[in-house]
C-alpha cells in the first residue's frame, strides 16, 4: 500500500469510499466501548481480593511498635508502611509520609498549601502577581486540572525520549522566579511510557532555579508497573541525586499503590527532604490525627515486603502486556506503510500515545464516539485542553476486554484512516 501522501485525488476519492463503508458497518454494530482512562480491569482488582482477608474480627491490630492501628495518631503513618512504600520508591523510610488512597490528592494539597502559606517561609504564591508551572506536553490531564484550578499560568514544554527539552527547562527555570514548579511523570510518563534518561534526572537535580520556593512535583506513579520482566527501565533516584548536588529540597516525590492493590482504597505516599517534609508536617497536623492505618497494616500484611508488591505486579504484567501487544500488532499492521501516524511503544506503565496528522485527533476522537468507543478527549494531554497541532490522542488499553480491546482498536484505525483521507481530499 501506497503512503496516503503519495495517492492521486482519484485514488482518494475511492477510498474513502471504501472506508466510509467499513465505517457504517461499525455503526452498525451498536458498539458501547470505553477506553477514555487507565483504569484497572476486573481481572486486576481480582489480584488483591486476598487483601481482604488478611484482616478480620480477631486479627492483632497491633504494629511491631505497639501502635495500636484502630485508634488515632501516628500522622505521617505507620512504620511498616513506611518502610513498604519507601522501599517502592527507593528512599530512605524516614523520607516519607504516607497518607489515604489518592496521591492526586496529595498533590492538590500541596498545591493549595503553597498557594495559602507559601514553601519553607516564602511568599504564599495567593499573594504573587504571577505564579507559572512548567508542563512537560504530551502529559497527565489531571496535573494539568490542578494548576489551572489554581489560576497558575501553565507553560508547555516538549517531550522527547529521553524525557522533558531540558535546555528549555534550565533556562526558563533560571530566568524566571515566577516559575515555582514543573508536573513530571519520570517513568513510563502519562501518555508517552517514556522514562527520562540518567543525565535528564541529573540535570533537574542540579537546576538552578530563581525562585527558592521552585520545587520538582516527580509523580513516579509507575514506578514498578512493568510490561516486561526482561525488558525494565531503570530511573536514577532523583531525592539522592538532589542531595549529592546540593539541592536537597528541590523535589516532592509522590507515588501510591492506585493501580497496585485497589485504586479505590490504596495507599498514597509523598518522598522529600527533612525540611520539606517538617514544612508539610506543620499543615498536616492541622489538617488530621491521621491516616487510615488500619488500611496501611492490611497493606503490609498482603504484600509483607517489596518482593511480594514485585512478584505481585508481574500478575499484573501478564494481565497488561497482551493488551499493550495487541493494540501495537494492530497499529503497525492497519497504520504501518500509510504515514499518517506513529505510537509509541512502552515497556511499561499504563497509555500509548498516538499521534495522527496535524489537525485530526478531534475528528479521530469524534468519529470513534459516533460509532460507540469512547477515547480520552483530543487535547487533554495538553494544559488548558489545547494541542497545539491537534495530533496527539492517548490510548488506554487496560480496561476492556482482549476482544473488546481490539475491535476498539480496529475502529480506531479505520477512523485514523477516515480522517486523513478526508485531510487529504480537503488540501486538494
Amino acid at each position: 500500500m501506497k503512503k496516503y501522501s503519495e495517492l492521486t485525488k482519484e485514488e482518494l476519492q475511492a477510498l474513502k469510499k471504501e472506508l466510509e463503508a467499513k465505517y457504517r458497518e461499525y455503526q452498525a454494530k451498536d458498539l458501547k466501548l470505553n477506553m477514555a482512562r487507565g483504569k484497572p480491569c476486573v481481572e486486576q482488582l481480582n489480584l488483591s481480593m486476598g487483601m481482604m482477608d488478611v484482616l478480620c474480627a480477631n486479627s492483632d491490630l497491633t504494629c511491631e511498635d505497639g501502635t495500636d492501628c484502630r485508634n488515632y495518631g501516628v500522622l505521617d503513618g505507620i512504620k511498616e508502611a513506611q518502610e513498604l512504600l519507601a522501599d517502592m520508591m527507593e528512599v530512605p523510610y524516614d523520607q516519607i509520609i504516607i497518607y489515604g488512597n489518592s496521591s492526586l490528592n496529595v498533590m492538590y494539597d500541596t498545591i493549595a498549601r503553597s498557594m495559602t502559606h507559601g514553601v519553607m517561609g516564602s511568599t504564599p504564591w495567593a499573594k504573587l502577581d504571577k505564579v507559572k508551572f512548567l508542563c512537560p506536553v504530551p502529559g497527565y490531564d489531571r496535573h494539568f486540572k490542578i494548576t489551572e484550578y489554581f489560576g497558575i499560568e501553565m507553560i508547555n514544554i516538549p517531550m522527547t525520549k529521553d524525557g522533558p527539552d531540558m535546555d528549555m527547562v534550565e533556562e526558563l527555570v533560571a530566568s524566571d522566579d515566577s516559575i515555582k514548579g514543573i508536573w513530571c511523570v519520570p517513568k513510563y510518563s502519562n501518555p508517552q511510557g517514556y522514562s527520562y534518561s540518567d543525565l535528564t534526572v541529573r540535570r533537574f537535580a542540579r537546576l538552578k532555579p530563581a525562585a527558592k520556593d521552585f520545587r520538582i512535583y516527580w509523580d513516579n506513579a509507575y514506578t514498578i508497573h512493568h510490561l516486561y520482566e526482561d525488558e525494565q527501565d531503570h530511573l536514577v533516584e532523583i531525592l539522592a541525586e538532589c542531595k549529592r548536588a546540593g539541592n536537597p529540597d528541590l523535589v516532592y516525590k509522590f507515588a501510591s499503590t492506585s493501580k497496585i492493590s485497589f485504586p479505590g482504597s490504596g495507599i498514597a505516599a509523598l518522598a522529600s527532604s527533612h525540611n520539606n517534609l517538617d514544612d508539610i508536617k506543620e499543615q498536616l497536623t492541622v489538617q488530621t490525627i491521621g491516616h487510615d492505618k488500619v488500611n496501611q497494616l492490611r497493606h503490609v500484611r498482603f504484600f509483607g515486603d517489596i518482593h511480594g508488591m514485585i512478584e505481585h505486579m508481574k500478575r499484573h504484567a501478564d494481565i497488561l502486556r497482551p493488551k499493550f501487544e495487541a493494540v501495537i500488532e494492530i497499529l503497525q499492521r492497519e497504520l504501518g506503510e500509510l504515514g499518517i501516524g506513529t505510537w509509541t511503544e512502552p515497556k511499561g506503565g499504563y497509555f500509548i500515545s498516538f499521534d495522527s496528522l496535524e489537525g485530526c485527533a478531534k475528528d479521530i476522537v469524534a468519529k470513534c464516539k459516533k460509532a460507540g468507543v469512547i477515547m480520552t478527549s483530543a487535547g487533554a494531554t495538553y494544559p488548558y485542553g489545547k494541542d497545539p497541532h491537534d495530533s496527539n490522542i492517548r490510548i488506554a488499553p487496560s480496561y476492556p476486554p482482549l476482544s473488546d480491546l481490539i475491535l476498539a482498536t480496529e475502529l480506531f484505525t479505520l477512523c485514523v484512516k477516515l480522517s486523513s483521507v478526508n485531510k487529504y481530499l480537503s488540501q486538494m
